[in-house]
């Protein structure tokens, strides 16, 4: 009896392992490109992979890139607010199958990363 109960555990956390989504996870992303990522499995059911995007509207050049789990009610939202004055929109994009917020990307070092949004940010200063 002892051995079926432990059988019985082990392929109902199969079962469980099995229903859960796999995602590709990214803090944060400049340029369509992520900085630092990593595969992540969704803690529960209800989640999704996603893509979410935030563009700041006074620049309207920056937009930052992130991927990971997300409930499956914050799918296909658009939100927008300010940080430190600067006003943004940002929008989130489901899916539901393993990987498919992005296969693995191209990992930049963060001082990279950091000279290109700077360098953009003088661009924008430029053009006006």
């Amino acid at each position: 009896m002892n051995n079926l109960l432990k059988a019985g555990i082990i392929l109902a956390a199969l079962i469980a392992a099995a229903q859960c989504l796999q995602c590709r996870q990214c803090s944060i992303g400049i340029f369509g490109t992520c900085i630092v990522g990593r595969d992540v499995m969704c803690n529960n059911a209800t989640e999704r992979c996603y893509r979410g995007e935030a563009q700041f509207n006074a620049t309207g050049r920056l937009q930052l890139h992130t991927r990971g789990c997300l409930d499956s009610d914050l799918c296909g939202l658009t939100i927008t607010g300010t940080v430190l004055g600067a006003g943004y929109t940002s929008s989130f994009q489901c899916c539901t199958t393993d990987l498919c917020n992005g296969a693995s990307s191209l990992q930049l070092p963060l001082t990279v990363a950091l000279c290109a949004a700077f360098l953009s940010s003088l661009w924008s200063v430029w053009e006006m």
